[in-house]
């Protein structure tokens, strides 16, 4: 291989790891993976009836 194709492949990944690694912390520092009561007791729920039953007990939470 040409030595500016292997330099333009390792900048390119490089630069694409440290995006990915950017969005990761950030995504961390603003909070977006604290809901973990959120995220576990969707898993208890996947059928449509009990989708329905979990919204209406979340409404009743809030007021």
């Amino acid at each position: 291989m040409d030595d500016n194709i292997l330099i333009a492949m390792l900048t390119v990944s490089i630069g694409l790891g440290a995006l990915g690694l950017f969005a990761f912390l950030w995504g961390i520092k603003t909070g977006q993976f604290d809901d973990k009561e959120r995220f576990l007791e969707g898993a208890l729920y996947d059928g449509e009836e009990e989708l329905n039953i979990a919204k209406e007990m979340e409404n009743r939470k809030k007021r």
